[in-house]
Formats: C-alpha cells, structure tokens, sequence
C-alpha cells in the first residue's frame, strides 16, 4: 500500500466523525452565519483548537463571500486548501548529513518503536544509521532499543542502566564522527512534560552534540501519540519551550478519531509533522504529507 493509501487508511477513524458531520451541516444549512458557526463547532469536535477552528472558518467565510459562492463543493475546496496552508505553515526540515536526531517526549508513546522506524527509514534510503540508547533509566530500554536495531541492521551504542545520557550521547557521536556514520538517532527516557529537572536534563544532552559534532545537522523530534488529541498540543508547547522543537513524529494516528490538532500543532506553535505512524509493522512510518493528510481527514 503506497502514501496515500497508508495516510487514509489511518484516518479513517477521524474521516468518518468529520465527513457525517459535513454532509448533515449541508444539507440543512445554507450559508450564513450558522452555517458558519456549525463548521467551526465541527472543527472543534475533531480536536482543531479554538483558536485555529476560529481562524480557519474565518477565511473560509471571507472568500466564499468574496467570491459569491455557495456552492457546497467550492466550499469543501476552499476548507481543504486552507487546511493544508495552514499545515504547511511549518516547512518539513530536509535532511543534510551527518545528522544527529535526538528524540523527546513523555513516558508512553512509543519512542524506543519509532526510533526503530526510522532507523529502518534511513536504511531504506541507502544512509549507515547508529542509535544511543540514552534512556538510561527505564528498565530494559537499551534491550528493548537493541531489538529494534537488529531489525534495522544498525550499529547500537549503550551504557549500563543508570548511566549518565549525556555519556551516552558522547560516545555515539565520537563513534559516528570516527566511522562517518551518516545518521545518529537518540533514545532518551520518557519525561512529565511539567518536570523541570528532567528538561533540564535535555537541554545538557543537547549541549553535548552542538559541543562535540558541531558539523552534523542536530535536529530534535518530538514523538507524540496522536490518540491523545489536543494535550498533544500542550505537550508540544512545554517542550519546544525546553529545547526548540524542529519537528514531531505522530504514532498511533491509524488509532485517533480526532485528527484535528495537527492543525493547530503547525499552526499556532509553527512545528511541522516529519513521520506519521500508520500502523505497528516496522515500515508503517510515513513521512508527513500535508495535502494526503488533509484527502484523508475530510
């Protein structure tokens, strides 16, 4: 199954709430102000922010009027269009080599599976990948890391449990710089979004790649589960606060009926969506595409 089918597929669940909804506000509504305010409310129901709903409908109203249409598949266009510029607000960072991805995000949403996504990711694209397994604190992590990187034929590098992450971290990039490894993907342990000491933490281990391999591109994801729909955004928030987010990883969007606050993710906090998962399988990583994302929401 290519893209479009997997980003479909995935949504369906968010697909079918929104579409239902669509259709009954068309089909009593003609366009005015309750129309309107009816689609905003749609929005808000599939977890677009106030915020975003608000803004979104708003430039819908001002061309539908603009342009005199009523008709309800120009409209349906239009939403889609903004949809996807508002997606897009957020460019997808390109790739440079050597490149170090260190990957946050809190206890749960599958970190440790998605590094093994893409790592097979990059292998798949002809690129020699090694994984730090600086989650040092969570029983079984690097095992559980080290199962991922066999699956993806990658080089792993670990410590003892409990060990210093930044250590770790150290040792992965003095490796890749020696080997010209071309990318370095970072494990670290699941945080509470609210603890200081442990962004705190973070912020050392990023201090360590821009001392010490300050030539790799140094990017940092953060991973999120797209079931847990516009905490996300909180999460995101707090986050790129600690070590300024270039790009999210959503898992589980083929598990979410509420799509809607990757709007607001690029929207309002301007960070775009780089992977989508789309399933459990080893290649059911997808990397993000706004306008397949927007066909497969509506």
């Amino acid at each position: 199954m290519g893209l479009i089918g997997k980003i479909k597929d995935a949504l369906k669940k968010t697909k079918e709430g929104v579409s239902t909804k669509m259709r009954l506000l068309f089909a009593k509504n003609k366009l005015g102000d309750e129309f309107y305010d009816e689609l905003e409310e749609i929005l808000i129901s599939s977890d677009v922010s106030v915020r975003t709903a608000e803004e979104v409908v708003e430039q819908v109203r001002e061309e539908a009027i603009g342009n005199k249409v009523k008709d309800e598949r120009f409209v349906t266009d239009l939403l889609k269009d903004i949809l996807e510029d508002t997606l897009n607000e957020a460019p997808v960072p390109a790739f440079r080599y050597p490149c170090v991805i260190m990957f946050v995000g809190v206890n749960g949403v599958g970190k440790t599976t998605t590094i093994g996504k893409v790592a097979h990711y990059f292998v798949s694209q002809n690129k020699s990948v090694t994984v730090a397994a600086a989650d040092t604190f969570r029983a079984a992590a690097s095992d559980q890391l080290s199962v991922w990187a066999e699956r993806a034929k990658v080089r792993i590098v670990k410590h003892e449990e409990g060990s210093d992450p930044s250590a770790v971290i150290f040792d992965a990039v003095s490796s890749a710089k020696a080997r010209g490894t071309d990318v370095v993907l970072v494990d670290t342990a699941g945080r509470l979004h609210v603890k200081e000491n442990l962004m705190n933490e973070l912020k050392k281990m990023d201090r360590v790649v821009g001392r010490e391999f300050p030539e790799a591109q140094f990017l940092k994801f953060l991973v999120l589960d797209a079931t847990t729909g516009q905490n996300a955004v909180s999460q995101a928030r707090v986050f790129d606060e600690a070590v300024d987010l270039d790009g999210i990883v959503l898992t589980k969007l083929d598990g979410t009926a509420k799509g809607g606050f990757v709007f607001s993710l690029c929207g309002e906090l301007g960070i775009p969506v780089v992977f989508a998962g789309v399933g459990e399988k080893t290649e059911d990583l997808e990397p993000f595409d706004a306008e397949q994302f927007v066909e497969g929401f509506f």
